[in-house]
Parts: C-alpha cells; structure tokens; sequence
C-alpha cells in the first residue's frame, strides 16, 4: 500500500510540471490524498532556488516508516 501511495507522491509532483495539471480531474484526486500528508512536511522549507524538496523528504519519510514498521512486526512473530 505504501509503494502505491508512493507512486501517487511522484505523480502529484510530476503535474507540477504541467499548466493546469492540478485543476484536471486527476490532479484534483490527487490533491485529496496528497496534500494532507505532504502538509506535514509544509514548515521545513526543504527549497533550493526554484526546486522544492517537500516531497522527496516525506516520500523517503514514508519509506523509512515502512521499513521501521516491517522490522517491528517482524521482530514480534
């Protein structure tokens, strides 16, 4: 599930790119399952110039929590 919702972390990014590609139905959606997350992440100002780094920091977050998870399940059976 997490690899899925990663997957929609990079789609969101990449319609950034486009003009009006968060005003499609699709970038709607997206917005809707995204944003609450990313939100998070919203204060640490992870900028470069142009380039915003809010969503690599909460996608390597997500996996990180992931694998975290994974280790503490697996250590309890």
């Amino acid at each position: 599930m997490a690899y899925l919702y990663t997957i929609l972390l990079v789609v969101y990014a990449l319609l950034s790119w486009f003009p009006g590609g968060y005003d499609s139905a699709i970038g709607r959606f997206l917005r809707k399952i995204c944003e609450p997350y990313l939100s998070l992440f919203d204060h640490l100002n992870l900028s470069l110039g142009p380039v915003n780094f809010n969503i690599a920091f909460a996608i390597i977050v997500l996996q990180l929590a992931v694998q975290a998870l994974s280790l503490i399940i697996g250590s309890i059976f």
